[in-house]
């Protein structure tokens, strides 16, 4: 793990962000981070169609049926 510099007003940004998302500004940065290399992997995907990706992926659709 390292240290990312940035500046203050992206750093009030992700304190905002993080507030409303219920992450750590961490968490928040990592999001933001994941969501925009994937952007950057497949620029032709929205934003929903990549989040909605990333979310199948992690619950599977049986398990979210199932009620597990």
């Amino acid at each position: 793990m390292g240290i990312v510099n940035i500046d203050d007003e992206l750093h009030d940004q992700l304190r905002k962000a993080c507030k409303v998302s219920c992450r750590s500004i961490n968490a928040q940065a990592a999001f933001w981070i994941k969501i925009g290399m994937l952007c950057e992997l497949d620029p032709d995907l929205t934003f929903y169609d990549i989040s909605s990706r990333e979310l199948r992926e992690a619950v599977h659709a049986d398990d979210v049926k199932a009620g597990a």
